[in-house]
Protein backbone atom coordinates (compact mmCIF):
# COMPACT_ATOMS: atom_id res chain seq x y z
CA UNK A 1 0.00 0.00 0.00
CA UNK A 2 1.29 3.30 -0.97
CA UNK A 3 2.22 6.06 1.61
CA UNK A 4 -0.68 8.69 1.75
CA UNK A 5 0.64 12.03 0.88
CA UNK A 6 -0.62 14.54 3.26
CA UNK A 7 -0.72 18.57 3.64
CA UNK A 8 1.04 20.38 5.80
CA UNK A 9 -1.52 21.80 8.64
CA UNK A 10 -2.74 25.80 8.21
CA UNK A 11 -1.71 26.22 11.67
CA UNK A 12 2.08 25.90 10.63
CA UNK A 13 2.55 29.73 9.59
CA UNK A 14 4.35 30.42 12.82
CA UNK A 15 7.49 32.55 12.29
CA UNK A 16 9.62 29.00 13.15
CA UNK A 17 7.51 27.55 9.95
CA UNK A 18 8.30 30.54 7.95
CA UNK A 19 12.25 30.22 8.51
CA UNK A 20 12.31 25.83 8.22
CA UNK A 21 10.23 26.54 4.75
CA UNK A 22 13.09 28.74 3.53
CA UNK A 23 15.67 26.58 4.51
CA UNK A 24 13.93 24.16 2.54
CA UNK A 25 13.83 26.68 -0.66
CA UNK A 26 17.43 27.70 0.09
CA UNK A 27 18.48 23.46 -0.89
CA UNK A 28 16.84 24.10 -3.53
CA UNK A 29 18.18 27.19 -4.97
CA UNK A 30 21.71 25.79 -4.33
CA UNK A 31 20.80 22.59 -6.06
CA UNK A 32 19.77 24.11 -9.16
CA UNK A 33 22.89 26.45 -9.40
CA UNK A 34 25.13 23.37 -8.35
CA UNK A 35 23.49 19.53 -8.99
CA UNK A 36 25.17 17.73 -7.76
CA UNK A 37 25.69 19.13 -4.45
CA UNK A 38 25.60 17.32 -0.76
CA UNK A 39 22.82 18.18 1.08
CA UNK A 40 23.64 18.24 5.11
CA UNK A 41 20.77 19.86 7.45
CA UNK A 42 18.96 23.13 7.24
CA UNK A 43 17.52 23.94 10.93
CA UNK A 44 16.13 26.65 12.51
CA UNK A 45 18.04 29.44 14.71
CA UNK A 46 16.94 32.60 16.40
CA UNK A 47 16.56 34.79 13.95
CA UNK A 48 16.04 32.26 10.91
CA UNK A 49 17.88 29.29 9.38
CA UNK A 50 20.86 27.95 7.87
CA UNK A 51 21.75 24.76 5.55
CA UNK A 52 24.68 22.96 5.47
CA UNK A 53 26.55 21.73 1.74
CA UNK A 54 28.99 19.66 0.05
CA UNK A 55 30.00 21.97 -2.84
CA UNK A 56 31.92 21.71 -6.33
CA UNK A 57 33.72 24.82 -5.18
CA UNK A 58 33.78 27.82 -2.91
CA UNK A 59 31.37 30.64 -2.83
CA UNK A 60 31.27 33.62 -2.38
CA UNK A 61 29.27 36.20 -0.57
CA UNK A 62 28.32 37.93 -3.34
CA UNK A 63 26.32 35.00 -5.18
CA UNK A 64 24.09 34.99 -2.22
CA UNK A 65 21.68 37.55 -4.15
CA UNK A 66 21.66 35.00 -7.20
CA UNK A 67 20.69 32.35 -4.79
CA UNK A 68 17.81 34.86 -2.49
CA UNK A 69 16.50 35.28 -6.10
CA UNK A 70 15.80 31.72 -6.99
CA UNK A 71 14.57 31.57 -3.72
CA UNK A 72 12.01 34.46 -4.40
CA UNK A 73 11.13 32.57 -7.94
CA UNK A 74 10.04 29.75 -6.42
CA UNK A 75 8.16 31.91 -3.48
CA UNK A 76 6.00 33.41 -6.44
CA UNK A 77 5.29 30.40 -7.56
CA UNK A 78 3.06 29.22 -4.19
CA UNK A 79 4.67 26.03 -4.08
CA UNK A 80 2.83 23.74 -1.68
CA UNK A 81 4.63 21.68 1.25
CA UNK A 82 3.25 18.32 1.12
CA UNK A 83 4.80 15.80 3.75
CA UNK A 84 5.01 11.66 3.32
CA UNK A 85 5.68 9.04 6.26
CA UNK A 86 7.93 6.44 4.55
CA UNK A 87 10.42 3.52 5.67
CA UNK A 88 13.99 3.89 5.72
CA UNK A 89 14.64 1.94 3.58
CA UNK A 90 12.25 4.16 1.04
CA UNK A 91 14.21 6.86 1.80
CA UNK A 92 17.64 5.11 1.47
CA UNK A 93 16.36 4.79 -1.86
CA UNK A 94 15.42 8.53 -2.50
CA UNK A 95 18.90 9.82 -1.27
CA UNK A 96 20.80 7.28 -2.34
CA UNK A 97 23.45 10.20 -4.22
CA UNK A 98 23.21 12.35 -0.69
CA UNK A 99 25.55 10.51 1.73
CA UNK A 100 25.10 13.17 4.75
CA UNK A 101 21.07 11.70 4.26
CA UNK A 102 22.02 8.27 4.41
CA UNK A 103 23.96 8.87 7.28
CA UNK A 104 20.78 10.36 8.71
CA UNK A 105 18.62 8.09 7.55
CA UNK A 106 20.80 4.98 9.38
CA UNK A 107 21.07 7.24 13.08
CA UNK A 108 16.64 7.82 12.79
CA UNK A 109 15.85 4.54 11.66
CA UNK A 110 17.44 3.00 15.01
CA UNK A 111 14.13 4.59 16.31
CA UNK A 112 12.36 1.63 14.36
CA UNK A 113 10.21 4.31 13.60
CA UNK A 114 8.48 5.43 9.97
CA UNK A 115 10.35 9.29 8.57
CA UNK A 116 8.80 12.02 7.24
CA UNK A 117 9.81 13.40 3.71
CA UNK A 118 8.74 17.10 2.50
CA UNK A 119 8.14 18.33 -0.84
CA UNK A 120 8.01 21.27 -2.43
CA UNK A 121 8.01 21.33 -6.05
CA UNK A 122 10.57 19.88 -7.13
CA UNK A 123 12.40 19.81 -3.96
CA UNK A 124 12.27 16.50 -1.13
CA UNK A 125 13.76 16.82 2.17
CA UNK A 126 14.66 14.52 4.97
CA UNK A 127 11.99 16.21 7.37
CA UNK A 128 9.93 16.26 10.77
CA UNK A 129 7.92 19.43 9.68
CA UNK A 130 7.39 22.43 10.24
CA UNK A 131 6.67 24.44 7.57
CA UNK A 132 3.90 26.74 6.04
CA UNK A 133 1.57 25.19 4.04
CA UNK A 134 1.92 27.47 1.12
CA UNK A 135 4.96 29.73 0.14
CA UNK A 136 2.42 32.29 -0.65
CA UNK A 137 2.10 32.43 3.27
CA UNK A 138 5.87 33.78 3.05
CA UNK A 139 7.09 37.34 2.70
CA UNK A 140 9.59 37.44 0.09
CA UNK A 141 11.20 40.92 1.57
CA UNK A 142 11.22 39.81 4.40
CA UNK A 143 14.36 37.47 4.57
CA UNK A 144 18.07 37.74 3.64
CA UNK A 145 21.04 35.38 2.82
CA UNK A 146 23.89 36.74 5.00
CA UNK A 147 26.79 34.84 4.97
CA UNK A 148 28.58 32.07 4.36
CA UNK A 149 30.74 29.94 7.13
CA UNK A 150 32.49 26.38 7.01
CA UNK A 151 31.12 23.82 9.45
CA UNK A 152 31.89 19.91 10.04
CA UNK A 153 29.52 17.67 9.59
CA UNK A 154 28.43 16.37 12.78
CA UNK A 155 31.16 19.48 14.50
CA UNK A 156 33.52 16.64 13.71
CA UNK A 157 36.68 17.76 12.37
CA UNK A 158 37.16 14.13 10.89
CA UNK A 159 34.14 14.97 8.73
CA UNK A 160 34.04 16.86 5.57
CA UNK A 161 34.10 20.36 5.93
CA UNK A 162 30.77 21.94 4.79
CA UNK A 163 29.62 25.01 3.13
CA UNK A 164 27.21 26.63 5.24
CA UNK A 165 24.73 29.24 4.37
CA UNK A 166 22.76 31.94 6.80
CA UNK A 167 19.76 33.30 6.32
CA UNK A 168 17.87 35.80 8.86
CA UNK A 169 13.74 35.62 8.89
CA UNK A 170 11.05 37.74 9.97
CA UNK A 171 7.59 38.28 9.05
CA UNK A 172 7.96 41.96 7.74
CA UNK A 173 10.28 43.70 6.13
CA UNK A 174 10.64 46.42 9.04
CA UNK A 175 11.74 44.01 11.65
CA UNK A 176 14.62 42.53 8.91
CA UNK A 177 15.80 46.05 8.08
CA UNK A 178 16.20 46.57 12.11
CA UNK A 179 17.90 43.23 12.31
CA UNK A 180 20.49 44.14 9.60
CA UNK A 181 20.83 47.71 11.15
CA UNK A 182 21.82 46.22 14.48
CA UNK A 183 24.05 42.97 13.00
CA UNK A 184 25.84 45.71 11.33
CA UNK A 185 26.40 47.46 14.62
CA UNK A 186 27.12 44.23 15.94
CA UNK A 187 29.85 43.63 13.35
CA UNK A 188 31.48 46.58 14.12
CA UNK A 189 31.72 46.32 17.80
CA UNK A 190 32.72 42.37 17.03
CA UNK A 191 36.17 41.90 19.43
CA UNK A 192 37.57 40.09 16.51
CA UNK A 193 37.62 43.06 14.24
CA UNK A 194 38.28 45.37 17.72
CA UNK A 195 41.23 43.11 18.26
CA UNK A 196 43.14 43.18 14.94
CA UNK A 197 42.56 46.76 14.14
CA UNK A 198 43.47 47.90 17.69
CA UNK A 199 46.56 45.19 17.73
CA UNK A 200 45.42 43.45 21.09
CA UNK A 201 45.24 39.78 20.03
CA UNK A 202 45.78 37.42 17.22
CA UNK A 203 45.57 34.02 15.91
CA UNK A 204 47.55 32.09 13.46
CA UNK A 205 46.99 29.00 12.25
CA UNK A 206 51.07 27.66 12.68
CA UNK A 207 49.78 28.02 16.42
CA UNK A 208 46.99 26.46 15.81
CA UNK A 209 43.31 27.27 16.11
CA UNK A 210 41.67 28.58 19.18
CA UNK A 211 44.82 29.63 20.63
CA UNK A 212 45.07 33.19 20.76
CA UNK A 213 48.31 35.35 20.70
CA UNK A 214 48.03 38.41 22.83
CA UNK A 215 49.72 41.71 21.36
CA UNK A 216 51.65 44.55 23.47
CA UNK A 217 48.63 46.27 23.37
CA UNK A 218 46.50 43.27 24.68
CA UNK A 219 48.77 42.40 27.38
CA UNK A 220 49.04 45.63 28.71
CA UNK A 221 45.16 45.62 28.84
CA UNK A 222 45.14 42.32 30.28
CA UNK A 223 47.76 43.16 32.64
CA UNK A 224 45.90 45.61 34.26
CA UNK A 225 42.89 43.75 34.47
CA UNK A 226 44.95 40.88 36.72
CA UNK A 227 46.28 44.00 39.00
CA UNK A 228 42.84 45.12 39.42
CA UNK A 229 41.72 41.68 40.52
CA UNK A 230 44.70 40.89 42.54
CA UNK A 231 44.37 43.92 44.87
CA UNK A 232 41.02 43.48 45.14
CA UNK A 233 41.18 40.03 45.73
CA UNK A 234 43.90 40.71 48.74
CA UNK A 235 42.07 43.21 49.96
CA UNK A 236 39.74 40.44 50.73
CA UNK A 237 41.82 38.00 52.34
CA UNK A 238 42.48 35.65 49.58
CA UNK A 239 45.81 33.92 49.54
CA UNK A 240 46.99 33.50 45.45
CA UNK A 241 48.69 30.55 44.49
CA UNK A 242 50.04 28.87 41.24
CA UNK A 243 50.11 25.78 39.92
CA UNK A 244 51.46 23.86 37.26
CA UNK A 245 49.85 23.79 33.14
CA UNK A 246 49.93 19.43 33.35
CA UNK A 247 48.68 17.20 36.19
CA UNK A 248 48.99 13.21 36.51
CA UNK A 249 46.33 11.13 35.12
CA UNK A 250 45.32 9.81 38.61
CA UNK A 251 44.15 13.12 40.19
CA UNK A 252 41.43 13.81 36.89
CA UNK A 253 40.51 10.20 37.77
CA UNK A 254 40.00 11.01 41.81
CA UNK A 255 37.71 14.67 40.78
CA UNK A 256 35.80 13.18 38.22
CA UNK A 257 36.94 15.28 35.33
CA UNK A 258 37.83 12.37 33.28
CA UNK A 259 34.28 11.04 33.56
CA UNK A 260 32.67 14.03 32.99
CA UNK A 261 34.65 16.21 30.93
CA UNK A 262 37.24 13.35 29.01
CA UNK A 263 35.87 14.74 25.59
CA UNK A 264 36.61 17.96 26.65
CA UNK A 265 40.13 17.27 27.49
CA UNK A 266 43.16 17.26 25.13
CA UNK A 267 44.89 13.66 24.76
CA UNK A 268 47.18 12.75 27.28
CA UNK A 269 50.73 13.27 27.05
CA UNK A 270 53.37 10.08 27.94
CA UNK A 271 55.71 10.97 30.25
CA UNK A 272 58.21 8.58 31.97
CA UNK A 273 55.32 5.90 30.98
CA UNK A 274 52.57 7.88 32.99
CA UNK A 275 49.76 9.47 31.32
CA UNK A 276 49.54 13.64 32.44
CA UNK A 277 46.95 16.04 31.08
CA UNK A 278 46.24 19.18 30.41
CA UNK A 279 44.72 20.66 32.84
CA UNK A 280 40.50 21.50 31.86
CA UNK A 281 40.14 23.31 35.59
CA UNK A 282 42.12 24.58 38.99
CA UNK A 283 40.28 22.95 41.12
CA UNK A 284 42.07 19.29 41.33
CA UNK A 285 45.39 21.59 41.95
CA UNK A 286 43.71 23.92 44.61
CA UNK A 287 42.41 20.53 46.86
CA UNK A 288 46.01 19.08 47.02
CA UNK A 289 47.33 22.19 48.63
CA UNK A 290 44.67 22.44 51.36
CA UNK A 291 45.21 18.81 51.69
CA UNK A 292 48.38 19.27 52.43
CA UNK A 293 47.83 20.38 56.35
CA UNK A 294 45.61 19.60 59.03
CA UNK A 295 42.90 22.66 59.13
CA UNK A 296 40.99 23.79 62.00
CA UNK A 297 37.81 25.68 62.14
CA UNK A 298 39.07 28.74 63.46
CA UNK A 299 41.28 28.97 60.05
CA UNK A 300 38.36 29.00 57.76
CA UNK A 301 37.22 29.89 55.49
CA UNK A 302 40.30 29.53 53.43
CA UNK A 303 40.41 31.42 50.31
CA UNK A 304 42.51 30.27 47.37
CA UNK A 305 42.81 32.84 44.00
CA UNK A 306 45.07 31.91 40.68
CA UNK A 307 45.23 33.42 37.81
CA UNK A 308 45.25 29.90 36.28
CA UNK A 309 45.28 28.94 32.53
CA UNK A 310 43.58 26.25 31.18
CA UNK A 311 43.33 24.09 28.29
CA UNK A 312 39.63 22.54 26.83
CA UNK A 313 39.22 20.87 23.81
CA UNK A 314 36.60 22.90 21.57
CA UNK A 315 35.33 21.40 18.33
CA UNK A 316 36.43 23.76 15.59
CA UNK A 317 33.12 24.75 14.64
CA UNK A 318 32.35 26.49 18.51
CA UNK A 319 35.78 28.32 18.45
CA UNK A 320 34.92 32.28 18.05
CA UNK A 321 37.75 34.91 18.55
CA UNK A 322 38.23 34.99 22.61
CA UNK A 323 34.54 34.07 23.68
CA UNK A 324 35.88 30.63 23.01
CA UNK A 325 39.34 29.32 22.84
CA UNK A 326 41.04 26.33 23.57
CA UNK A 327 43.21 27.73 26.19
CA UNK A 328 41.85 30.54 28.91
CA UNK A 329 43.09 32.25 32.12
CA UNK A 330 40.50 31.72 34.79
CA UNK A 331 40.23 34.48 37.33
CA UNK A 332 40.04 31.66 39.89
CA UNK A 333 39.50 30.80 43.07
CA UNK A 334 38.41 28.03 45.83
CA UNK A 335 37.41 28.98 48.86
CA UNK A 336 37.28 26.16 51.91
CA UNK A 337 34.84 26.94 55.03
CA UNK A 338 32.52 25.16 57.17
CA UNK A 339 28.29 24.91 56.56
CA UNK A 340 27.66 27.79 58.46
CA UNK A 341 30.00 30.19 56.74
CA UNK A 342 28.31 29.02 53.58
CA UNK A 343 25.50 31.69 53.01
CA UNK A 344 27.62 34.37 54.17
CA UNK A 345 30.60 33.58 52.36
CA UNK A 346 28.14 33.51 48.75
CA UNK A 347 26.64 36.51 50.08
CA UNK A 348 30.28 38.81 49.81
CA UNK A 349 31.21 37.27 46.49
CA UNK A 350 27.96 38.23 45.05
CA UNK A 351 28.28 41.81 46.51
CA UNK A 352 31.86 41.59 44.75
CA UNK A 353 30.68 40.97 41.50
CA UNK A 354 27.81 43.74 41.29
CA UNK A 355 30.89 45.90 42.86
CA UNK A 356 33.27 45.14 39.90
CA UNK A 357 30.58 44.64 37.05
CA UNK A 358 29.82 48.58 37.67
CA UNK A 359 33.04 49.54 38.02
CA UNK A 360 33.62 48.15 34.42
CA UNK A 361 29.98 49.44 33.11
CA UNK A 362 28.91 46.31 32.51
CA UNK A 363 25.21 45.54 31.82
CA UNK A 364 22.63 43.83 30.95
CA UNK A 365 23.37 40.58 32.63
CA UNK A 366 21.24 38.50 34.89
CA UNK A 367 21.95 35.76 37.45
CA UNK A 368 20.99 31.85 36.76
CA UNK A 369 20.33 29.37 39.57
CA UNK A 370 21.30 26.73 38.18
CA UNK A 371 20.11 23.71 39.34
CA UNK A 372 20.15 19.76 39.11
CA UNK A 373 17.65 17.81 37.17
CA UNK A 374 17.85 14.12 39.16
CA UNK A 375 15.81 12.63 36.14
CA UNK A 376 19.44 13.46 34.26
CA UNK A 377 20.59 10.01 35.80
CA UNK A 378 23.72 10.24 33.55
CA UNK A 379 24.89 13.56 35.46
CA UNK A 380 23.25 13.61 38.81
CA UNK A 381 22.36 9.73 38.74
CA UNK A 382 25.71 9.12 41.76
CA UNK A 383 24.17 11.86 43.99
CA UNK A 384 23.77 10.34 47.46
CA UNK A 385 22.92 13.23 49.79
CA UNK A 386 20.15 15.58 48.49
CA UNK A 387 20.03 16.70 51.56
CA UNK A 388 23.37 18.90 51.39
CA UNK A 389 22.03 19.91 47.76
CA UNK A 390 18.90 21.21 48.93
CA UNK A 391 21.29 23.09 51.69
CA UNK A 392 23.22 24.39 49.01
CA UNK A 393 20.56 25.64 47.06
CA UNK A 394 18.72 26.93 50.18
CA UNK A 395 21.96 29.11 50.82
CA UNK A 396 22.60 30.37 46.97
CA UNK A 397 19.32 31.26 46.95
CA UNK A 398 19.47 33.47 50.26
CA UNK A 399 22.68 35.04 49.09
CA UNK A 400 20.86 36.04 45.88
CA UNK A 401 17.96 37.60 48.21
CA UNK A 402 20.64 39.20 50.57
CA UNK A 403 21.93 41.39 47.69
CA UNK A 404 18.45 41.65 46.25
CA UNK A 405 18.93 40.76 42.89
CA UNK A 406 16.19 38.68 40.35
CA UNK A 407 17.53 35.72 38.78
CA UNK A 408 15.99 33.04 36.46
CA UNK A 409 16.12 28.92 37.12
CA UNK A 410 17.76 26.83 35.11
CA UNK A 411 17.02 22.67 35.90
CA UNK A 412 19.54 20.46 34.88
CA UNK A 413 22.40 22.94 34.49
CA UNK A 414 23.95 22.56 37.62
CA UNK A 415 27.67 21.27 37.58
CA UNK A 416 28.30 17.41 38.62
CA UNK A 417 29.37 18.61 41.87
CA UNK A 418 26.78 21.20 43.12
CA UNK A 419 24.08 23.92 42.58
CA UNK A 420 25.50 27.18 41.46
CA UNK A 421 24.55 30.94 40.37
CA UNK A 422 25.76 31.75 36.71
CA UNK A 423 25.86 35.36 35.85
CA UNK A 424 24.61 35.11 31.98
CA UNK A 425 24.87 37.87 29.07
CA UNK A 426 24.16 38.03 25.63
CA UNK A 427 26.67 38.56 22.93
CA UNK A 428 26.57 41.16 20.24
CA UNK A 429 24.65 38.60 18.31
CA UNK A 430 21.66 37.61 20.50
CA UNK A 431 23.44 34.64 21.65
CA UNK A 432 23.63 33.97 25.87
CA UNK A 433 27.16 32.80 26.88
CA UNK A 434 27.92 32.37 30.71
CA UNK A 435 30.67 35.17 31.96
CA UNK A 436 31.26 33.86 35.14
CA UNK A 437 30.03 31.27 37.86
CA UNK A 438 29.71 30.38 42.13
CA UNK A 439 29.11 27.13 42.43
CA UNK A 440 28.74 25.20 45.53
CA UNK A 441 30.77 21.67 45.73
CA UNK A 442 29.81 18.95 48.10
CA UNK A 443 31.47 16.29 46.08
CA UNK A 444 35.56 17.10 46.16
CA UNK A 445 35.30 16.98 49.92
CA UNK A 446 35.25 13.27 50.33
CA UNK A 447 37.07 12.48 46.89
CA UNK A 448 40.08 14.53 47.81
CA UNK A 449 39.82 13.95 51.86
CA UNK A 450 39.45 17.70 52.38
CA UNK A 451 38.30 18.18 55.92
CA UNK A 452 39.01 19.97 59.07
CA UNK A 453 38.48 20.06 62.61
CA UNK A 454 35.16 21.35 64.46
CA UNK A 455 34.85 22.54 68.23
CA UNK A 456 34.02 18.92 69.11
CA UNK A 457 37.69 18.14 67.45
CA UNK A 458 35.98 16.29 65.43
CA UNK A 459 37.56 15.55 61.98
CA UNK A 460 35.00 16.67 59.10
CA UNK A 461 34.23 17.43 55.35
CA UNK A 462 34.60 20.60 54.25
CA UNK A 463 32.26 22.63 51.80
CA UNK A 464 33.79 23.76 48.49
CA UNK A 465 32.69 27.51 46.73
CA UNK A 466 33.97 27.23 43.48
CA UNK A 467 34.28 31.38 42.11
CA UNK A 468 35.39 33.38 39.09
CA UNK A 469 34.49 37.03 39.19
CA UNK A 470 35.23 38.01 35.57
CA UNK A 471 35.10 34.16 34.46
CA UNK A 472 38.46 34.08 32.14
CA UNK A 473 40.33 37.21 31.71
CA UNK A 474 40.25 36.13 27.94
CA UNK A 475 36.23 36.20 27.99
CA UNK A 476 35.89 39.18 29.69
CA UNK A 477 38.33 41.26 28.03
CA UNK A 478 35.96 40.22 24.66
CA UNK A 479 32.70 41.43 26.39
CA UNK A 480 34.20 44.55 27.62
CA UNK A 481 35.95 45.55 24.05
CA UNK A 482 32.06 44.95 22.29
CA UNK A 483 30.45 46.66 25.51
CA UNK A 484 32.46 49.90 24.47
CA UNK A 485 33.21 49.22 21.33
CA UNK A 486 37.14 49.27 21.58
CA UNK A 487 36.56 53.09 23.35
CA UNK A 488 38.23 51.65 26.77
CA UNK A 489 38.21 53.72 29.77
CA UNK A 490 41.35 55.66 30.42
CA UNK A 491 42.87 53.67 32.47
CA UNK A 492 42.17 50.22 31.09
CA UNK A 493 43.50 52.15 27.61
CA UNK A 494 46.35 50.38 26.60
CA UNK A 495 48.16 53.74 25.23
CA UNK A 496 46.15 56.93 27.16
CA UNK A 497 47.92 59.49 25.42
CA UNK A 498 49.34 59.61 21.45
CA UNK A 499 51.59 62.72 20.69
CA UNK A 500 51.31 63.60 16.84
CA UNK A 501 54.71 65.44 16.24
CA UNK A 502 54.34 67.91 13.22
CA UNK A 503 58.03 67.29 11.91
CA UNK A 504 61.70 67.29 12.70
CA UNK A 505 61.93 70.50 14.31
CA UNK A 506 59.27 69.87 17.20
CA UNK A 507 61.24 66.44 18.13
CA UNK A 508 62.92 67.98 21.11
CA UNK A 509 59.20 69.20 22.94
CA UNK A 510 57.32 66.03 21.64
CA UNK A 511 60.22 64.10 23.65
CA UNK A 512 59.97 66.47 26.77
CA UNK A 513 56.24 65.74 26.57
CA UNK A 514 57.02 62.30 26.65
CA UNK A 515 59.05 62.29 29.49
CA UNK A 516 56.77 64.07 31.63
CA UNK A 517 54.25 61.93 31.11
CA UNK A 518 56.02 58.91 31.44
CA UNK A 519 57.03 59.92 34.98
CA UNK A 520 53.38 60.39 35.60
CA UNK A 521 52.75 56.90 34.80
CA UNK A 522 50.84 57.84 31.80
CA UNK A 523 51.18 55.04 28.91
CA UNK A 524 51.93 57.36 26.28
CA UNK A 525 53.03 56.41 22.29
CA UNK A 526 54.95 58.99 20.03
CA UNK A 527 54.48 59.36 16.39
CA UNK A 528 57.54 60.64 14.54
CA UNK A 529 56.59 59.32 11.35
CA UNK A 530 56.85 61.31 8.21
CA UNK A 531 53.36 61.57 7.74
CA UNK A 532 50.49 64.72 7.66
CA UNK A 533 49.05 65.78 10.79
CA UNK A 534 45.60 64.93 9.48
CA UNK A 535 46.87 61.45 8.94
CA UNK A 536 47.97 61.10 11.88
CA UNK A 537 44.89 61.98 14.03
CA UNK A 538 42.57 60.20 11.80
CA UNK A 539 44.70 57.01 12.57
CA UNK A 540 44.66 57.88 16.22
CA UNK A 541 41.41 58.68 16.10
CA UNK A 542 40.32 54.92 14.42
CA UNK A 543 42.75 53.50 17.66
CA UNK A 544 40.31 55.22 19.92
CA UNK A 545 43.19 56.29 22.14
CA UNK A 546 41.52 58.86 24.55
CA UNK A 547 44.02 61.74 23.84
CA UNK A 548 45.85 62.98 21.31
CA UNK A 549 48.63 65.93 21.67
CA UNK A 550 49.36 67.57 18.24
CA UNK A 551 52.78 69.65 18.90
CA UNK A 552 53.72 71.67 15.64
CA UNK A 553 56.29 75.11 15.94
CA UNK A 554 53.43 77.27 17.58
CA UNK A 555 53.51 74.62 20.33
CA UNK A 556 56.67 74.82 20.49
CA UNK A 557 56.69 78.73 21.22
CA UNK A 558 53.37 78.72 23.66
CA UNK A 559 54.89 75.15 25.64
CA UNK A 560 51.59 74.31 25.18
CA UNK A 561 49.97 71.22 23.21
CA UNK A 562 47.01 70.99 21.42
CA UNK A 563 45.04 68.31 23.01
CA UNK A 564 42.04 66.24 21.20
CA UNK A 565 40.08 63.68 23.52
CA UNK A 566 38.26 61.00 22.07
CA UNK A 567 34.57 61.86 21.22
CA UNK A 568 35.01 65.35 21.87
CA UNK A 569 37.75 66.30 19.05
CA UNK A 570 39.60 69.60 19.61
CA UNK A 571 40.19 70.78 22.90
CA UNK A 572 42.64 74.03 21.74
CA UNK A 573 45.99 74.64 23.33
CA UNK A 574 46.83 73.50 26.75
CA UNK A 575 49.49 73.50 29.13
CA UNK A 576 50.32 70.40 30.42
CA UNK A 577 49.22 70.86 33.72
CA UNK A 578 46.15 72.46 32.24
CA UNK A 579 45.42 69.23 30.65
CA UNK A 580 46.00 67.01 33.65
CA UNK A 581 43.44 69.46 35.63
CA UNK A 582 41.41 69.09 33.04
CA UNK A 583 41.23 65.85 32.30
CA UNK A 584 41.19 65.08 36.18
CA UNK A 585 44.14 62.12 35.82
Amino acid sequence: MKNKIKKAPLHNSSLENIRHSLAHLLASAVLKIFPKAKLGIGPVIESGFYYDFLLPRPISDNELAKIEELMRQEIKQDLEFRGKSVTANNAKKTFKDQPFKLDLIKEFSKEKKNLTLYQSGNFIDLCRGGHVSNTKEINPEAFKLIKIAGAYWRGDEKNPQLTRIYGAAFENKNELDEYVARMKKAEESDHRKLGEELDLFMMDEDIGRGLPLWLPNGFTVRKILEDYMFELERAQNYKHVFTPHIAKEAIYKKSGHLSHYKDDMYSPLIIDDEKYYLKPMNCPHHHVIYRRSKKSYRELPLRLAEFGTVYRYERSGVLSGLMRTRNFTQNDAHIYLTPNHLETELTKILEMHKNVYTEFEMENYWYRLSLPDFKKKEKFGDIKNKKMWAAGEKALRGALANNGLDFVEGLGEASFYGPKIDIQVKNLYGREETIATVQVDFYSAGKFDLNYVDASGKEVPVVIIHRAILGSFDRFFAFLLENTGGRLPFWLSPVQVKILAVNDKVLEYAKEIEEYLLEKNIRVGLDLRNETVGKKIREGELQKIPYLFVIGEKEVVAKKIAVRERGKGDLGLKTIEEFFELSKI
